[in-house]
């Protein structure tokens, strides 16, 4: 594994199941209140550009069950608001800090932190990258469904990180994807370019098209997420019209595999991008996967972080 972890392109499969493997023991070990103090007396520098729930208590409390503790920085508080460069800013804290995860906008900001900081950098989130989520939808997914390797995930709405980083991670870990959304709103290039390179071997391992009713056909996992994201609400109107046909319904549901799941990053906004029955009577798979951020960023932070 890298010394960072900017995105999931960063990573291997091997790197993947590591990270889940120890995830899994880690989840054991809390429910049976075995303590794994193996960051005693480490600290995180958590920089926050954007408003958090889930990433910073999740971040918080893992630190303290691992022994160390995280420190909340607003970037507003920061020098980052006076115009100090991200250069001076991570090798300053490198000198205070045994690591850094930035909840960032620009996946630029995260790159450039990793490149000067001398202690490990994991994303938070950025606009192109959301590989702490992911990790934790695959490791709901290999719970529900005892394996990765052939499980078909369709994703329906917004080409966003959420879209990115679950095209690398689960062409990755052997899922074969189906992403439905509208034209214009494609994943990054990028990614794009990494699934062609990817699936040189078995075209049929995705598939990208306009149509959800085609991308959940047979699915046992289906996922979604919010149709404008934080810095997007200025055209959040136009987004609910151009989105209006992608959102994971009872009619999109009946499509795919009867025993299919469905996850949801949150916040979820019932009536748009899912219906509120549908995240009703899939509740739990969706705050598994919210649980789960809490012991796959654990995981991580041990892998990158430890001694």
């Amino acid at each position: 594994m890298k010394k960072h972890l900017t995105k999931l392109m960063d990573l291997t499969k091997e790197d993947i199941l590591n990270i889940l493997n120890l995830a899994d023991q880690m989840k054991r070990d809390l429910k049976n209140n075995k303590d794994h103090k193996v960051l005693s007396g480490k600290t995180l520098a958590m920089i926050f550009k954007k408003p958090s729930t889930r990433t910073r208590v999740s971040f918080e409390t893992g630190m303290y069950q691992l022994g160390g503790q995280a420190l909340f920085l607003s970037a507003n508080d920061l020098q980052f608001a006076q115009g100090e460069s991200i250069r001076d800013t991570a090798q300053a804290l490198s000198r205070y800090v045994d690591g850094i995860m930035l909840l960032a906008i620009e996946q630029e900001d995260v790159e450039s932190l990793a490149q000067w900081s001398t202690v490990p950098v994991i994303n938070g989130l950025s606009n192109f990258s959301h590989p702490c989520q992911i990790l934790a939808d695959l490791m709901t997914i290999r719970e529900h469904k005892g394996a990765l390797e052939d499980v078909r995930l369709a994703y329906i709405g917004d080409g966003s990180n959420v879209c990115n980083s679950l095209i690398v991670g689960g062409l990755l870990c052997g899922l074969k994807i189906s992403v439905a959304v509208p034209e214009g709103f494609d994943p990054h290039p990028d990614v794009l370019t990494f699934v062609k390179e990817f699936t040189n071997r078995n075209p049929d391992d995705f598939l990208l098209t306009r149509k959800p009713q085609l991308a959940v056909e047979k699915a046992n996992v289906l996922v979604t997420n919010r149709w404008a994201s934080v810095g997007q609400e200025f055209d959040e109107d136009d987004r609910k019209e151009t989105f209006a046909d992608f959102q994971i319904n009872n009619n999109i549901l009946d499509l795919a595999d009867p025993k299919a799941m469905v996850l949801h990053c949150l916040p979820a906004y019932r009536g748009e991008e899912i219906s509120s029955e549908v995240f009703e009577t899939h509740a739990n798979s969706i705050f598994d996967a919210i649980e789960n951020r809490l012991h796959v960023q654990k995981a991580i932070m041990a892998l990158l972080m430890g001694s």
